[in-house]
């Protein structure tokens, strides 16, 4: 299951990390991030030797949703050494997702 994180975990998690992660913002009162959930967690499982795949509750987390720009949820942020380097708004199926995050590796 992909790890929830909060604003003080996120440096360390994410842009501390010398790989790609993959960052799913959601909020738990969102539809669409209901579907997304478990396709990015099959996701995730599928990629684990590849990406690391996290999740950020923007109500828990407001700073990084403004620090990120995150007007619409689900949006999915893929980082690459620390820095995002790709957004994808809205449910993806999952070899949309694994092929984003594959182009990255």
């Amino acid at each position: 299951m992909a790890k929830i994180i909060n604003t003080s975990q996120f440096r360390g998690s994410v842009e501390e990390n010398q790989g790609v992660v993959v960052v799913d913002f959601f909020a738990t009162w969102c539809g669409p991030c209901k579907m997304l959930a478990p396709v990015f967690e099959q996701a995730g499982e599928e990629m684990k030797n590849d990406a690391t795949f996290l999740k950020v509750d923007i109500d828990q987390s407001l700073e990084l949703a403004q620090q990120f720009r995150i007007s619409t949820v689900p949006t999915m942020m893929i980082f690459k050494n620390g820095k995002p380097v790709e957004t994808l708004v809205g449910f993806m199926p999952k070899e949309r997702i694994v092929q984003k995050v594959k182009s990255h590796l």
